[in-house]
């Protein structure tokens, strides 16, 4: 399952850091540390998201 995992997270950790991105972007919020601080909540996010998906998709 960690592999699983661990492939999931690359593709949903991405999807989810460019929304943080965008969505802080569409705030107005054009300075680097709100853009670096939605793309890390957006990692840490992606974490037990990739350990859910996959324990669906193995069921």
């Amino acid at each position: 399952m960690f592999r699983l995992a661990s492939m999931l997270y690359s593709i949903i950790a991405t999807s989810l850091a460019g929304a943080g991105v965008i969505a802080v972007l569409t705030m107005g919020h054009v300075s680097l540390i709100p853009i670096l601080g939605a793309a890390a909540v957006g990692a840490v996010v992606a974490l037990p998201v990739a350990f859910l998906v996959a324990k669906r998709i193995l069921r």
